[in-house]
């Protein structure tokens, strides 16, 4: 099969299986052994070292949907955002990070790398001219989000990649919100992508894992420090992964719909302040999204108005769930004050944007009308006021 010319939806259902040559089944088998033998084998595999049958397998199939030579698993997107990152940086290197991102991202950088004698510098906005100001001699990385977590900032992938490597910088982006289906950092020349699988890729809000995508040289080098790390998969967990990434072409492509559609009528709503959507041409950025992206994604964030109780409204809805996580089946809320960015101090949430009535929308394969339907009662609920598109 001539991998370059088969679609998406093929990629995501046959890439990346694991034969089954004794009984021929339809899907993959799990190979659960810790133990292989070692002598007169082509690959000496260990699960820590993120070579199992299933591990490798899947890594084939994210690679691919990355347009990436190679990828590897692990057991979240943290383990992949931090093993990445401490395999290019050492004491004495500096990282320039973007201003908005993911709380545990942002948490990671000031909590950790002191210890080990990393600088590292946020920029101020995430215009290519604010990251060209941040870099430094001793400057290795440069790391982006793009859309951001939670206020669907669009950074501009071609220019920091080409700043990037102007200078001999390694550049990496979080390609969470976006997923392969939306989004192919490398074909803009993105170094390292970087993915949550718990999110899109899992799908189901039933596996936690993380995924890193790029060329054979920087995955030999992640995996020279990962190995050490110990953040590898469960062979189970690789299994589930592989499973629901056959359908994430056609659960995100029903996503990003139903989100243009309510992001169109929340923007529009009597009780809404402000909606963050790349997919509207209110967006300061749309037409960056419309260059980069091939669909908008199924993530929005809005702020009610002050006088609604941001939680009375969470707490009102019925089919909508407020929980943590996003990216599953099922449309989720939340407040980034209270979950994602609560371990960011009030002052850095402020600088950010980041209010206490802004919430996070993760919206689900549910019809619209169904969805809108909630969102209206819950907030008829709080205010006793019926509230109307």
């Amino acid at each position: 099969m001539d991998t370059k010319k088969i679609g998406l939806n093929t990629i995501c259902t046959h890439i990346g299986e694991v034969k089954d040559e004794q009984f021929k089944g339809a899907v993959s088998p799990i190979y659960m052994s810790s133990s292989y033998e070692y002598e007169d084998v082509a690959v000496k595999r260990y699960p820590r070292y993120y070579n199992t049958p299933n591990q490798a397998a899947l890594g084939e199939k994210i690679a691919l949907l990355e347009h990436t030579e190679a990828a590897m698993i692990f057991g979240s997107g943290m383990a992949a955002i931090s093993h990445a990152l401490m395999a290019f940086l050492k004491a004495g290197d500096h990282i320039v990070l973007q201003q908005t991102l993911y709380g545990g991202t942002y948490n990671f950088a000031v909590t950790q790398f002191e210890k080990y004698g990393i600088s590292y510098s946020f920029t101020t906005g995430w215009q290519p001219e604010d990251f060209a100001k941040e870099l430094k001699e001793n400057t290795k990385v440069i790391y982006i989000e793009t859309p951001s977590n939670p206020l669907l900032t669009i950074t501009d992938i071609e220019a920091i990649a080409k700043l990037a490597k102007s200078k001999g910088i390694v550049s990496m982006i979080d390609n969470t919100f976006a997923s392969p289906v939306n989004q192919n950092p490398v074909d803009f020349g993105i170094d390292i992508v970087l993915h949550s699988a718990t999110k899109y890729m899992g799908g189901h809000s039933d596996i936690c894992a993380g995924a890193v995508a790029a060329s054979k040289e920087h995955i030999e080098k992640i995996w020279q420090a990962s190995i050490c790390f110990g953040g590898s998969l469960s062979d189970q967990t690789v299994w589930l992964l592989e499973r629901s990434l056959k359908t994430m072409g056609l659960r995100v492509k029903e996503q990003n719909k139903n989100a243009m559609v309510l992001a169109s009528m929340l923007e529009k709503h009597d009780a809404v302040e402000r909606v963050y959507y790349p997919g509207l041409a209110s967006h300061p950025d749309h037409e960056l999204a419309k260059k980069q992206m091939k669909g908008f994604g199924g993530m929005l964030s809005f702020e009610l108005l002050e006088t609604i109780d941001a939680t009375a409204f969470l707490k009102a809805l019925k089919l909508i769930k407020p929980s943590m996580s996003l990216a599953g089946v099922e449309s989720t809320m939340l407040l980034p004050t209270k979950t994602s960015h609560s371990l960011m101090s009030a002052a850095d949430r402020k600088a950010q944007g980041i209010k206490d009535n802004l919430i996070r929308f993760s919206v689900g394969i549910e019809e619209h009308e169904d969805i809108l339907a909630d969102i209206n009662q819950a907030i008829t609920t709080v205010t006793n006021n019926q509230v109307l598109v």
